[in-house]
């Protein structure tokens, strides 16, 4: 198949009323996978547990020695790094939480049939690299040079489009060094795992997952905007085929419940014992510092304020919080919402968008409490 341009008029496919996950959805669900959600209690999450999307095939590296990843287009210095090259640069370790731009997709109505994410497709690792910066510092930037675009070595074909993996950032973006976007090799002081894009991948703190280019291989600096698929076409938040609309970038604030008690198999409503029950969970935003949150136990009909641990240095990564619950017998649907320094709070009611992108709608859990009223 060859390659064509891409088409905003070709839209994303929305489920028609009733229709239930197709086995094209399984099957990509089946392949990616989200966190459990009682591995929220982790600090760092362990690698097996973070969540992971690849849009194509996980591409085979046998000897990452030999790879290469190359810096050129609007620079004076063309360069060619291997991974032994980039490991003599001043290294930088950075605890940052990830988060998948279609996180909550399957909760929308109607539904955009893609990747069927509920609200797992998150987790936090320290990353070990080398800044962006001083790369494109070495390989003197041009004054004209506007994006700067990043290619993965996964290959495929979206909406009829075959191409590489490809998304740019602003110049100011790839060149800031707050929080300074990385060009990683280690993953959790280890080296990267094939699923999180070995030998090298980028990490752009703040941003959604689809900033996060994996397997990265070439590194090209623009003088007019990018207008790559992933980045004009895939990852724009709209309402109607055909409107530019407005592009994915930074992560909205969300607050998750590590879900209380023992599950029900099928359902995963939760059973609690009467009496004092410890909620906790994380929080995060890519706009702003969280500030407060708010835990409800009445299925948001009242909120009250949760106890929320300092960030310890780590502003990219999420927050712990905690909150004492009394559980009454009977059933009951919890639910928490965050809040940040650029005054943006999770909504109750979720706007939608035909990507399902940026969903942070509030988390409902149910949960049954064991035993007889008083």
């Amino acid at each position: 198949m060859g390659r064509r341009t891409a088409d905003v008029s070709t839209p994303a496919r929305l489920a028609a009323p009733g229709e239930g996950l197709g086995q094209d959805e399984l099957a990509l669900a089946a392949r990616n996978h989200g966190l459990p959600l009682e591995a929220l209690r982790y600090d760092v999450t362990p690698p097996g547990l973070h969540y992971v999307l690849t849009h194509y095939d996980i591409p085979y590296v046998p000897d990452t020695t030999a790879w290469s990843l190359t810096v050129g287009g609007r620079v004076r210095r063309p360069l060619n790094l291997s991974p032994a090259r980039l490991r003599a640069y001043p290294a930088v370790t950075t605890r940052v939480t990830l988060e998948c731009a279609g996180n909550g997709r399957a909760l929308l109505t109607p539904r955009p049939v893609s990747q069927p994410w509920l609200v797992e497709a998150v987790g936090t690792a320290e990353w070990t690299g080398v800044p962006l910066r001083l790369l494109l510092r070495e390989a003197g930037v041009e004054p004209d040079a506007v994006d700067v675009v990043f290619t993965g070595a996964d290959h495929g074909v979206e909406r009829g489009v075959e191409q590489d993996y490809q998304r740019g950032l602003p110049l100011g973006v790839a060149t800031g060094d707050d929080p300074g976007v990385l060009v990683a090799y280690a993953m959790n002081g280890a080296p990267l795992p094939p699923q999180h894009g070995s030998p090298l991948r980028l990490v752009v703190p703040g941003w959604y997952g689809m900033a996060q280019v994996k397997w990265l291989r070439d590194i090209t600096v623009l003088a007019t905007p990018f207008t790559g698929f992933q980045q004009s076409v895939a990852y724009r938040i709209r309402r109607e085929p055909g409107e530019a609309g407005e592009p994915v970038t930074l992560v909205a604030p969300r607050a998750l419940l590590i879900p209380p008690g023992f599950p029900d198999f099928m359902s995963r409503s939760r059973v609690v014992a009467p009496g004092t029950v410890t909620l906790e969970g994380r929080a995060w935003s890519g706009h702003a510092p969280v500030t407060a949150v708010e835990v409800s136990t009445d299925d948001g009909t009242t909120w009250r304020p949760a106890d929320l641990e300092p960030d310890h240095g780590h502003r990219w990564a999420w927050r712990r919080w905690s909150s004492v619950w009394t559980a009454a017998p009977g059933d009951h649907v919890l639910s928490v919402r965050a809040h940040d320094g650029s005054g943006r709070t999770q909504p109750t009611e979720q706007p939608w968008n035909r990507g399902g992108f940026a969903n942070n709608l509030v988390q409902r859990v149910p949960v049954f409490c064991a035993g007889r009223a008083q």
